[in-house]
């Protein structure tokens, strides 16, 4: 079976102007920060900045999924921006090899183990997230995939500032 892919698309609107001088840019090296609302093509809102904080992050860093930053690149405070990303500019596609059986005695005896709990397994790169799938005498079912792999994610995004960091030479 043929899966189409959805076309990545995205509206810019300029909310305000900024008199007499060029307002910043997102731009690798800055520090952008936005208003947020992550949408599934359902409509189902994810996760949203509103009524919080903005989200600030750093540009180039590797904070944001890549497909999140690339749209932004150029937005300027004031700015809009609606966008759809699908799961290989996201989170990427779901691996079967992510899903992996572990021997129940490999977790603590005294732990409590449930279906759908998160946990992260400690290793040298540091703490690995994984969700527990299914659980039975021996054996405990977990899934290393991001929650989030195999989605489409829509969004829509306000700039709220680009701050500059002077030693990045980009502003």
């Amino acid at each position: 079976m043929t899966r189409l892919k959805e076309l990545s698309t995205h509206r810019v609107t300029r909310d305000r102007l900024h008199a007499s001088f060029m307002s910043a840019v997102i731009e690798d090296g800055t520090t952008a920060v936005v208003h947020y609302t992550g949408i599934f093509p359902d409509g189902e809102v994810f996760d949203s900045s509103e009524g919080k904080d903005p989200l600030a992050y750093q540009v180039g860093k590797q904070q944001m999924i890549p497909g999140f930053e690339q749209e932004m690149m150029g937005a300027a405070i004031g700015e809009t921006r609606e966008f759809t990303l699908t799961p290989d500019r996201a989170y990427g596609e779901r691996s079967e090899d992510a899903i992996q059986q572990v021997p129940r005695d490999q977790f603590p005896s005294e732990m409590p183990l449930e279906v759908g709990v998160m946990m992260a397994a400690q290793t040298p790169q540091g703490p690995l997230p994984f969700t527990i799938t299914e659980i039975s005498d021996d054996v405990v079912t977990v899934d290393f995939n991001h929650q989030m792999a195999g989605k489409t994610l829509k969004f829509n995004v306000e700039v709220v500032d680009v701050r500059c960091d002077d030693s990045c030479g980009c502003c």
